[in-house]
């Protein structure tokens, strides 16, 4: 797939590195291209930098992974949106993109687009990177009423590693899965287990 991702930091820059691994293309958006100083992992064959418009012009799925209080300026830098798949990997525990409660329901109200989901916000940057623990796999879980938008993100997830990929519903659940992604903030940094723990779900 032709991926653009916006947001150049850890958790950007670890599913970067995870897709061209997995053999797909990845063009970072960036707001400046002549300013922008990269990281590591855009120094790679397959990982492009461009403007904004022209990244996501030139992919098939929007990544956002940047800070939720610039949705509005990215949004509006994006341009027509209509025929892409966004994952919205962002998350608004602490800073809200006012009037919206998360930034999925500002990109829900304020772009064109029928094909969003959740996803890729509910672990830290280095379990992307690496998500196998002892030779398993670990979990990654969706939220969204797009099933097209669902079907790229499991695929995607399941290309960096991880082994299951679950459904937390539909856009209603959005804050539910925000507060899922805050149980392992506060278990990796607020109670100091640190940053390589991860979920998994048992069944018998």
């Amino acid at each position: 797939m032709k991926i653009a991702i916006i947001g150049s930091g850890h958790v950007g820059g670890a599913l970067a590195q995870g897709w061209v691994n997995a053999g797909h293309i990845i063009t970072f958006g960036v707001r400046n291209e002549k300013e922008f100083k990269g990281t590591q992992v855009s120094k790679e064959k397959n990982i492009l930098v461009a403007s904004i418009p022209d990244a996501v012009a030139a992919s098939e799925v929007v990544v956002i992974a940047a800070v939720p209080q610039a949705i509005g300026s990215i949004i509006q830098s994006m341009g027509d949106v209509s025929n892409k798949v966004i994952i919205d990997a962002m998350n608004s525990v602490r800073i809200k993109p006012e009037p919206y409660s998360n930034s999925t329901e500002a990109l829900i109200k304020l772009t064109n687009c029928k094909d969003i989901v959740k996803c890729f916000n509910t672990t830290g940057a280095e379990n992307m990177e690496n998500p196998v623990y002892s030779g398993t796999g670990i979990d990654m879980f969706y939220a969204g009423d797009s099933d097209k938008a669902k079907r790229v993100a499991e695929q995607l997830a399941k290309d960096l590693g991880f082994e299951k990929v679950y459904n937390f519903g539909g856009s209603e659940k959005f804050q539910l899965l925000e507060q899922f992604a805050l149980s392992w903030i506060n278990l990796a940094i607020m109670q100091g287990y640190g940053r390589s723990i991860a979920f998994k779900i048992l069944s018998r």
